[in-house]
């Protein structure tokens, strides 16, 4: 039988959660909640470009979309946590924010980074996943059958 406990699962929701962030928030969080530690950069930030893959209707079989711009960095600290970033776009600042969070979820003060950066960026998420809902709600259009009562 197999495992289906995935033990980095944690860390995919924190890294998707900074890699979809807007454009200076996570530095901002950061900013406000400590001064940024020391680092040494395993890879400085660098522009390049990935795959995008989709499927037809959600279900079918994947396909290449085409390219898409990405910022990646990885950084370690001086206590030995190694951080990584993807970005979506050309976002070096951004780049080197997400991996100082990672980095610093690894290490012994992840709950204060938990509070201060990823839980807001959450609840904005959240709020901005909610206020789309509402307004396409606000757009549907039902559609019923009236009978004539000719039968």
């Amino acid at each position: 039988m197999k495992d289906t406990f995935d033990e980095n699962a944690e860390r995919k929701a924190w890294m998707g959660l900074l890699a979809k962030a807007p454009e200076g928030r996570v530095a901002a969080l950061l900013d406000a909640a400590m001064s940024r530690p020391e680092f040494t950069w395993l890879r400085a930030p660098e522009i390049g470009s990935t795959m995008v893959r989709g499927r037809a209707g959600g279900t079918g079989a994947p396909f290449n979309i085409g390219e898409m711009t990405v910022t990646r960095c990885a950084l370690t600290l001086a206590s030995g946590e190694v951080g990584h970033a993807y970005i979506q776009g050309r976002r070096k600042s951004d780049a080197e924010a997400a991996a100082l969070v990672d980095a610093l979820m690894q290490g012994s003060n992840a709950s204060a980074v938990r509070e201060a950066v990823l839980d807001p960026l959450e609840a904005e998420r959240f709020a901005a996943k909610t206020a789309r809902a509402e307004k396409a709600a606000a757009t549907k259009v039902e559609f019923f059958t009236m009978a004539r009562g000719e039968d």
